[in-house]
């Protein structure tokens, strides 16, 4: 079944209940934003153009789409593109596309770029009336004197030399221009380091994917965020817990420059063990060429989880499914390979394929005469996924697995077919099973056999299979921030399976989710080739009951 044909839900609901309400069961959702009005409600998503959307940013997504559905009211999408050093046209494009997959358009899609003017002349403001300065000192001595409370020597410049440094040098990137940057002028000892004369705007020469050459001065996060939000007539602002700390600071730029106020709302991050969400980790895992790209099926990226056979309807429901808690989550992903499970199951057609390297032939008296082939249900308890070809003969293929646990004259199913006496199994010196001769019984009764047995029939027509698996590419469950991501890479993360499938697989497209009977869940990465016969190439769909750890797996 392509993820196509898989329906999502429009809309990014929560459990029953509505506005203070909860679901007995589910998540806790009664809650109520601070002086929200029906009908008046904005909030925004604000990405960062600088990577692909991971699953985090999924949450914040349909969080912010949830409450602005909740209360009629507005969602707007805005790139906070302020760091030309990092965006590109790329990435913008993907986080669109990538939202428009989950279901989430916003009524409004803007850029930060579209307020730098305004942005700038705030700041000249800021300065005039003495709320900021322009600092050269260098990066670390800043770090170390905002950590110790010391006042930067740069802190008493007069507001003509500031407002001459701004307006003149950094705005035209000249090289005394490019060792300022502005700070706003709160505190030098808060107990919140955060108000610790935070950095507002900063010189850079790179050219912007949007604006070009225009600017050479561009303002933070921290400064333009809170600015742009009251400007766009945001009511609410939902941000990650980890940015509570910096909280005071959105509140005091927005009252410094006369800005209308925006209420603010904290949820938790979600976080999956041995999981990186930081972008910048995740961008030299793909500079070093570890991964294939950002949709790389081991990434938490939207696209890389999507195309190791995550669907969005099973990414929706179980975001939406964590609820809107402040709570830290620390997740194992199995749970939300569990909910995908509840979506595909049902809908996902079933195959057979034997691995290549252990496959034994096996013999059948009373088999048919000529090889035929019968229309069966792609899916026993769904009728409407379709039928596919079965291929049966005299001379069919198991694999060395089952065959070792066999005894002669025992009675065992081959599924899709019937049952059959095992009369004569043949081993070479090292104990492996070479031949097996067998005795259809199509009386026989299925359910009193205790071996249920995938099979095919031996053809020139089998499909060549590539089925890989995936470990985490990282081998600490929870990285610290002093901890160097290369300390801790999974050096195999990735494991290949030769196998044969039958032969309706070779017609199918790439992207089709499917079960391989006995053997798990899979996506189609690759479809398979029919002018080079080259393998059709499966990604393993984590089923929720496997739990993964570095170096090994484990059933619950």
């Amino acid at each position: 079944m392509a993820e196509s044909q898989i329906k999502a839900p429009k809309a990014a609901k929560a459990p029953k209940g509505g506005k203070g309400g909860k679901s007995s069961s589910g998540p806790n959702f009664n809650i109520k934003l601070v002086n929200a009005e029906d009908g008046k409600v904005v909030t925004r998503f604000p990405p960062e153009p600088s990577g692909y959307l991971h699953i985090g940013h999924a949450k914040a997504a349909l969080l912010n789409q949830y409450f602005a559905q909740e209360y009629h009211g507005k969602l707007i999408i805005r790139f906070d593109d302020t760091n030309p050093s990092k965006e590109n046209a790329e990435f913008q494009d993907a986080i669109l596309e990538d939202l428009e997959l989950m279901g989430i358009k916003g009524d409004e899609v803007s850029y930060t770029s579209d307020f730098f003017p305004q942005l700038y002349d705030k700041m000249i403001e800021m300065i005039k009336e003495g709320k900021a300065y322009a600092d050269d000192t260098p990066v670390e001595k800043m770090r170390e004197e905002r950590t110790e409370g010391i006042a930067s020597a740069r802190r008493e410049r007069t507001v003509e030399e500031n407002l001459k440094i701004f307006t003149e040098d950094m705005t035209n990137g000249t090289e005394e221009g490019l060792l300022n940057c502005i700070r706003a002028k709160l505190s030098v000892t808060s107990p919140n380091k955060a108000l610790r004369d935070p950095v507002m705007f900063r010189c850079n020469q790179t050219p912007h994917h949007r604006t070009g050459t225009t600017w050479k001065v561009y303002p933070t996060y921290d400064f333009a965020c809170p600015i742009v939000d009251s400007m766009q007539g945001v009511t609410h602002a939902l941000r990650t817990s980890e940015y509570r700390d910096r909280n005071p600071q959105y509140e005091w730029v927005n009252k410094a420059n006369g800005m209308r106020k925006v209420y603010i709302w904290d949820f938790s991050r979600i976080n999956f063990v041995y999981t990186l969400l930081s972008k910048r980790k995740l961008q030299w895992f793909v500079d070093q060429k570890l991964v294939s790209g950002w949709d790389d099926p081991r990434f938490p990226t939207v696209r890389g989880i999507r195309r190791r056979g995550m669907t969005i309807e099973g990414l929706r429901t179980f975001i939406l499914g964590q609820g809107p808690s402040k709570n830290i989550l620390n997740l194992d992903w199995s749970l939300i390979w569990a909910t995908n499970k509840k979506v595909i199951d049902p809908i996902a057609p079933r195959f057979v394929a034997i691995a290549k390297n252990n496959i034994v032939e096996v013999t059948i008296v009373g088999g048919p005469a000529q090889p035929y082939t019968e229309e069966k249900p792609r899916h026993k308890k769904n009728p409407a996924v379709g039928t596919k070809k079965v291929l049966y003969s005299s001379s069919i293929y198991i694999e060395q697995e089952d065959a070792q646990t066999f005894s002669e004259d025992e009675e065992v199913t081959l599924m899709d077919w019937g049952n059959a006496f095992i009369r004569k199994i043949t081993k070479d010196e090292s104990g492996i099973v070479t031949v097996i001769g067998a005795e259809l019984h199509l009386d026989g009764d299925f359910r009193k056999t205790d071996k249920k047995i995938t099979w095919l029939a031996k053809s020139d027509d089998l499909t060549p299979v590539d089925l890989v698996d995936f470990d985490y590419l990282i081998t600490k469950e929870k990285l610290s921030d002093t901890d160097d991501v290369k300390d801790f890479v999974n050096p195999n993360t990735e494991f290949h399976s030769p196998a044969l499938a039958d032969l309706n697989i070779r017609d199918l497209p790439a992207g089709e989710i499917i079960q391989f009977e006995r053997k798990g869940y899979f996506k189609l990465d690759k479809a398979y080739s029919k002018e080079d016969d080259s393998a059709a190439v499966f990604f393993t769909i984590p089923d929720g009951k496997t739990v993964q750890r570095y170096g090994a797996k484990s059933s619950k």
